[in-house]
């Protein structure tokens, strides 16, 4: 059984969906980020970067909530594009302009939007420039098909679900009025029982939510003490 190390967050309600889809038999295991869980020893060694999600297969460790979508789809034959170099050089594109694009830019506009000390005018407009810049390049694609790949529905959509619940705590409560296509896509997915069932997760586990000065030292180490 695939153990998966996972919390509320975007990254690994993406894998959550994936797995869930898939029907694969799975062990959650949490990981406070808040109490610092992702910092300990027995984590690390599973996941270096002391980030959520990871999995273990058996013999196969894998993190980065992208890598883990690929390996289970790789895994199981599942929710791929046809078997052609065009098909699979769109989907690593793709999948990487989420990892590389989206998650990164979204989640620090959300990071210095809430979290950054001040002063940070130039980096919130930077980052929130960059996410809506990606996020419309994702609106103006789904203009013009019904999944990001064309009419399959694949990893790189459960990839970008993960983020596009969030996009009003990213980009603001309306952005999504200026994104009609990214919101079809939203609620045709989020309408799927695997996605019922990933969102259902946040039942099994309590998770600390008090962003207090323990909290953001282990959420953002950077500050040091300075934080405290």
């Amino acid at each position: 059984m695939i153990k998966f190390y996972y919390n509320l967050a975007p990254n690994p309600t993406k894998v959550a969906l994936c797995l869930e889809e898939m029907g694969l038999p799975y062990e959650l295991v949490p990981i406070d980020t808040r109490k610092g869980e992702q910092h300990t020893p027995s984590y690390l060694a599973i996941n270096p970067n002391a980030k959520v999600p990871a999995i273990i297969d058996g013999d196969a460790t894998v993190f980065d909530s992208n890598a883990i979508l690929l390996y289970l789809a790789e895994k199981t034959g599942r929710f791929l594009p046809s078997p052609s170099p065009a098909s699979r050089g769109e989907l690593l594109s793709w999948l990487m302009f989420v990892a590389s694009g989206i998650g990164p830019y979204s989640g620090q506009a959300v990071h210095f939007r809430n979290a950054a000390p001040e002063p940070k005018e130039y980096a919130l407009n930077r980052y929130t420039f960059e996410a809506q810049r990606h996020w419309g390049i994702v609106e103006a694609r789904l203009g013009q098909r019904r999944f990001m790949l064309g009419d399959d529905y694949t990893i790189v959509d459960m990839a970008l679900w993960g983020w596009a619940r969030l996009v009003p705590v990213v980009l603001g409560p309306d952005a999504m009025k200026q994104m009609p296509n990214l919101q079809r896509h939203l609620d045709e997915i989020s309408a799927r029982p695997a996605a019922a069932r990933a969102l259902a997760l946040k039942e099994r586990h309590s998770f600390k939510t008090e962003m207090d000065d323990a909290a953001r030292l282990a959420m953002f180490p950077h500050l040091g003490k300075k934080a405290i």
